[in-house]
């Protein structure tokens, strides 16, 4: 039986007690066995061949290799993997096989990862939930019933599954934090520029306005997202920290907690019981090592209207095969990115900075922001798609509403599992660091562990 811990996993491989061919297989049978989650859209047949080359490698150059030699991860369906196709989750535009790989799946083939396939996603990554048009929905391994989040919902499912050890994700409003909370993961939102591949082409969008997607781990716990964050940065940092003196010495941290969401200007915002439970459970934790009191903040009225405009900007440029098989919620995203004026778009990138500046503001009188990390448990699949693309979008913001503030921000974030439901659904935190400290983040998360 391999251990659950992608850290555990890489020590043994390190120590050569297991083959990465056997790690592959074992990992390449827990997605055939749970082929009805819809993780993955698709499963690679190169992957024992490539492990089988990773194990000569070992033998050959044992102490030269990789942070992560001979473990077997996969990618989310939104950035290419040389030999897979990549669909964007959109049945609008073509699937190529990439002849190349994504900045980030080259970084992490360079510290020998074995690439297991590509994991389902809402189309063109837009959505807090994993369903398309071009495959079966990514269903939460805890309750198949239910949504395992998005946009990086196949990630979760294959973590929370054990069809991976440990994922990296995306995250542009929430896509690896809302996912992670769903599954009973740790989901980290690094800073803009933490991860050098995040940044190839700028810290801005083309109107101005913040990047807002960067990548981040999907992990058991904090140690395991320390592991794939050095990977992901090429650098030893997070997990020497965390196995130092560090989460115990972390103490007399001021952290400001709050329910209050920037989406409360135009939706209602409601916390379940459950939901506030975890979060007062996490708080509790968080009370025994640090100075815990309520945050009075103030958001921007103007933000969801600035935040809309800017998330579907840049839609109208896609290249598309044949519009009319795009989703409904896409197709309408498009609409109104292809309505808005150039003017329009500036002044909205424009006002983001603004209110992102304004948060910081707010956020820096304390060393930590902490909200819940979702206002309930995941809804059934099929949720969101039922009315128009209106409902579906505002459902989405009530299910996630203390995401996208972060993205805004440019700031880091983590979710931690602190709770579970009546129905023994995880439910969790999300800690904000104002000064983009994730080794702190990851020291909390390490310290609030359940």
């Amino acid at each position: 039986m391999l251990p659950l811990s992608a850290v555990k996993l890489r020590d043994q491989l390190a120590a050569g007690e297991i083959s990465s061919r056997e790690a592959t297989a074992h990992h390449l049978q827990r997605i055939d066995e749970q082929r009805s989650l819809g993780a993955f859209v698709h499963v690679s047949e190169a992957a024992l061949d490539a492990a089988a080359r990773a194990d000569e490698a070992f033998v050959k150059n044992r102490g030269q290799l990789g942070r992560m030699h001979g473990m077997p991860t996969a990618f989310k369906d939104l950035g290419d993997v040389a030999g897979m196709p990549t669909t964007h989750g959109s049945a609008a535009v073509e699937h190529p096989v990439a002849t190349r790989d994504s900045a980030l799946a080259a970084r992490l083939r360079a510290e020998g990862v074995i690439v297991l396939g590509k994991t389902q996603v809402p189309e063109f990554g837009l959505s807090s939930y994993s369903e398309n048009l071009i495959a079966a929905p990514s269903r939460n391994p805890l309750a198949p019933q239910r949504s395992s989040g998005g946009s990086s919902g196949g990630q979760a499912a294959a973590v929370a599954a054990g069809m991976i050890p440990v994922g990296p994700g995306s995250d542009g409003g929430g896509s690896v934090r809302i996912p992670a909370a769903a599954c009973g993961l740790v989901g980290l939102k690094p800073s803009l520029g933490r991860i050098p591949s995040d940044v190839l082409e700028g810290y801005s969008d083309g109107f101005g306005a913040p990047k807002l997607t960067v990548s981040g781990p999907l992990a058991h716990d904090a140690l395991d997202a320390a592991l794939l964050m050095d990977a992901m940065r090429g650098t030893d940092h997070y997990l020497p920290l965390l196995r130092g003196r560090y989460p115990e010495e972390l103490a007399n941290l001021r952290i400001g907690y709050s329910t209050h969401s920037p989406f409360q200007s135009v939706y209602e915002i409601t916390v379940s019981p459950d939901a506030q439970q975890a979060f007062s459970a996490g708080l509790k934790l968080l009370a025994q090592r640090h100075q815990v009191e309520l945050a009075k903040l103030a958001y921007a009225e103007d933000y969801p209207e600035a935040f809309g405009a800017v998330w579907t900007n840049g839609l109208k440029d896609i290249p598309l095969q044949d519009e009319s098989r795009l989703g409904a919620l896409a197709r309408e995203f498009r609409r109104r990115s292809q309505q808005r004026s150039l003017q329009a778009a500036t002044q909205a990138a424009t006002r983001i900075r603004q209110i992102a500046a304004d948060f910081i503001r707010q956020w820096s009188a304390y060393d930590v922001i902490a909200t819940p990390a979702l206002s309930g448990v995941p809804p059934m699949v099929g949720h969101y798609t039922q009315g128009s693309a209106e409902r579906d979008y505002m459902l989405q913001c009530q299910y996630s509403p203390y995401s996208s503030m972060v993205n805004v921000s440019s700031a880091a974030a983590i979710t931690v599992p602190t709770g579970t439901s009546k129905e023994g659904l995880p439910l969790g935190i999300q800690l904000i660091s104002p000064r983009s400290d994730e080794g702190m983040l990851l020291a909390l998360a390490l310290q609030i562990s359940v």
